[in-house]
């Protein structure tokens, strides 16, 4: 095992996870990436004073990220300094209709209570179940590899399918407790990013809330791409190698083994190869037909989460009325959910996302600026143009400034986009997805695409396009999943 040589194809969250996991235990690890900074989706970029994250922007599940340190006798506050918001963040209804979010439960429930009597103790019991949820996921499901249906075979996990609620919708769920339309929007809420709408999404990811709720949202002062600094700095003392600015081209496979990784400077030696690039790029791409397990007729039935369309703004002074993390759902949840998942298009009234950082972080916008990151979801796989682009940039800004009662636009002195063709060009993303394959009943755990190539012996995969799902979470489990299957087949 001990000096195997390993090729990582990409160094986003999986991707990273999976170098540190197989250098600790021995083996000699390269990470190749195109771009010319880490991190996958989760890179940063500066203009003008402003720093800006480019793609992960919630802080959830900090117990996976503990826990990922850990591992290797470190904390998370060895790399980066972490912060509760509070509130947690903000729902824009209407004008004069924002609800923060408290981080605090008893803060929380009284709010419950506000808008629906009877509701504090129906999301207790709802937050019980969710938290149930989230300990046997994070226990007994995220953590296997996924390969065949007997490894959920067991007793306490089979068991556990009912209470699980795998086979009702989280649509169904919240409504038999709740009625109010705006916390039956709350709670759904979370889910929206994992590709499908709540009436289609099992009840199990109730767990989100949990998630959100009990154990909070937080914020890496300097922004996420510290997480990604910090996994740097662990791979570096591990002896990894990340080699930037390096496309890799094709993987070599003769006799049915990988044993070079070719990108256009530099051919790589590789006993192991590890996809953490896009799964559809890396094999309908870099491997020869006759090596890919799946074809493009069952790339084209997957059910993909969203897209999204961004902008990234500078702002010459500070905002009014918006926290660290703003949700507009001022337009018809429903209705966008339908044309992200059921009818795709372009959205006809989008909600959208709008995040702060400086309004809790100094060091990511020049004094008295301020750093803005907009997110319309939509659906993957759309035309994608400039004057798009440009017609839902006035429909976002001209609501946002009616809801939250100020001009901005004229105070914008940096604008950047970045949407379907971006996600293409910059990650192979399939379809210009943004959040990777969707978590439906039938693309849940043995049912996604498998880490372990079927046609190429050393050739395995990971990150949001197979177990155990998208997210920043999942992904640092998918790394640590792959690499603890390369070990056991090595034994």
């Amino acid at each position: 095992m001990s000096g195997k040589k390993v090729i990582v194809i990409g160094s986003g969250f999986a991707g990273l996870s999976a170098a540190i996991e197989l250098a600790d235990k021995g083996y000699a690890v390269k990470v190749l990436e195109k771009n010319a900074i880490a991190g996958g989706r989760a890179r940063k970029f500066e203009a003008q004073g402003f720093t800006f994250d480019m793609g992960p922007s919630w802080y959830w599940m900090p117990d996976v990220f503990e826990q990922f340190f850990a591992r290797y006798g470190k904390k998370v506050s060895d790399y980066y300094d972490l912060v509760r918001l509070d509130p947690s963040y903000a729902v824009h209804f209407g004008q004069d209709d924002v609800m923060k979010v408290p981080a605090k439960m008893d803060e929380l429930l009284a709010m419950f209570e506000q808008y629906e009597k009877g509701s504090a103790a129906k999301l207790k019991k709802f937050l019980a179940e969710a938290e149930y949820k989230y300990q046997v996921g994070m226990r007994d499901f995220v953590q296997k590899p996924s390969l065949s249906i007997f490894e959920f075979a067991d007793v306490r996990i089979l068991t556990s399918l009912f209470r699980l609620q795998m086979f009702s919708s989280i649509s169904k769920s919240i409504r038999k407790l709740f009625s109010h339309p705006q916390l039956i929007q709350l709670l759904e809420f979370p889910v929206l990013f994992l590709g499908a709408t709540p009436e289609n999404t099992p009840a199990l990811y109730s767990l989100m809330n949990y998630a959100d709720m009990a154990l909070g949202t937080w914020y890496p002062m300097g922004g996420m791409h510290k997480i990604v600094e910090g996994m740097l700095a662990l791979a570096e003392e591990k002896g990894v190698e990340i080699h930037l600015n390096e496309e890799v081209q094709q993987i070599y496979v003769p006799n049915g083994h990988a044993t070079k990784v070719i990108t256009q400077n530099t051919e790589y030696e590789a006993d192991i190869v590890v996809g953490g690039a896009d799964y559809h790029h890396v094999e309908q791409t870099l491997l020869a037909e006759h090596l890919r397990r799946y074809d493009e007729s069952y790339w084209d039935k997957r059910t993909m989460a969203p897209s999204s369309l961004l902008f990234y703004l500078g702002i010459d002074k500070k905002l009014k009325n918006l926290k660290h993390h703003n949700l507009f759902f001022d337009t018809d949840f429903e209705q966008h959910a339908i044309e992200i998942y059921e009818d795709p298009q372009w959205p006809s009234q989008p909600l959208f996302y709008v995040c702060v950082p400086s309004v809790t972080d100094a060091s990511v916008a020049p004094e008295g600026k301020e750093n803005v990151f907009i997110l319309i979801p939509t659906a993957p796989d759309l035309e994608d143009n400039a004057e798009i682009r440009e017609r839902y940039y006035k429909v976002v800004m001209d609501r946002l400034e009616q809801l939250t009662g100020q001009s901005i636009r004229e105070s914008v002195i940096y604008k950047r986009s970045f949407a379907h063709s971006d996600f293409v060009s910059d990650y192979h993303s399939f379809k210009g997805n943004a959040y990777g394959l969707a978590n439906t009943l039938l693309q849940t755990a043995f049912l996604k695409p498998k880490l372990k190539s079927k046609k190429v012996k050393n050739l395995y995969f990971t990150g949001q396009l197979t177990t155990p799902g998208p997210g920043v979470p999942p992904s640092l489990i998918s790394g640590q999943v792959v690499a603890n299957t390369i070990m056991s087949d090595e034994v």
